[in-house]
């Protein structure tokens, strides 16, 4: 099985233990610091397998590989504890190249280097025979398994998180335009005309010698009037409008679909499990 570089694995992979990360921590044997993490190499299903050790303290310059199973991490100190490594140890290991992948033959190397620490702490490898084809790391449960001090699984569930944008649903321009039409008043008016009545005399009167007045082109003038309407216009405030913005509140349903990661627990054999939820 390939080896990858964390990073190179998954750019985001913090993300997966609350911002944590072991590279960068400093490496302790007991009281002493021996070095610091410079890396981590994980298989092809992201299971922790190797950390990158810069052993400057020690050995000056010089990268080495710790199987995960041979680390205590401490976040809470900012520390990696090595489990009973000696300086002995760091300088059989074979020295660590990130430019190059490591093969079966470079990982037998480091755990034959690591085994004794096992037996020595009563943890005694496996007697399974293997190959390069057939080797698994569950051969070496010692080495590759994670301690209790830091075996946690988290599992993770997706809920909806409810915000407010506001946006633009529109525009209402209130104008004003002018209309033509055609208006009619009614103004009563007076108008004078003239009417000529005629009427014979009855029973002839004479005029006495002189009296007779004949006057040839005389006229009687009557003047005549008449009322015109005068029109005029005038502007008055005919109607008011305001306008003004109200705000309508309601409550919306928004919906989609959350995931959640539930535990399989898988027992082989008769274990004594204690469930404690």
């Amino acid at each position: 099985m390939a080896l990858h570089k964390i990073k190179d694995f998954d750019p985001d992979y913090r993300t997966h233990f609350d911002n944590d990360d072991v590279i960068g921590l400093d490496l302790y044997s007991g009281n002493d610091k021996i070095g610091s993490v410079e890396d981590v190499l994980v298989d092809d299903n992201g299971a922790f397998r190797y950390l990158v050790i810069n052993t400057g303290v020690w050995i000056l310059g010089k990268k080495v590989l710790m199987p995960i199973g041979q680390a205590r991490i401490v976040y809470g100190e900012r520390r990696v504890y090595a489990n009973g490594l000696t300086k002995a140890q760091v300088e059989d290991l074979p020295e660590y190249d990130p430019d190059h992948l490591v093969g079966y033959d470079y990982e037998e190397q480091v755990r034959d280097i690591y085994r004794p620490n096992t037996v020595a702490a009563g943890m005694t490898a496996t007697d399974m025979t293997y190959d390069q084809d057939s080797y698994r790391y569950e051969h070496d449960p010692a080495l590759y398994n994670l301690t209790e001090d830091h075996d946690t699984l988290r599992l993770y569930q997706e809920r909806l998180i409810a915000n407010k944008a506001r946006r633009k649903t529109g525009e209402v321009a209130v104008g004003k335009h002018v209309e033509t039409e055609t208006a009619r008043v009614e103004v009563p008016v007076e108008r004078e005309r003239v009417v000529i009545e005629r009427s014979p005399v009855t029973g002839e009167s004479t005029v006495m010698p002189g009296e007779a007045d004949f006057h040839e082109g005389e006229v009687a003038r009557v003047e005549v009037y008449e009322e015109v309407p005068d029109i005029q216009k005038e502007t008055f405030v005919r109607e008011e409008v305001r306008v003004k913005k109200v705000v309508d509140h309601e409550t919306v349903t928004a919906e989609d679909q959350v995931r959640r990661e539930e535990l399989d627990l898988d027992i082989d054999g008769n274990p004594n499990v204690d469930r404690q939820i």
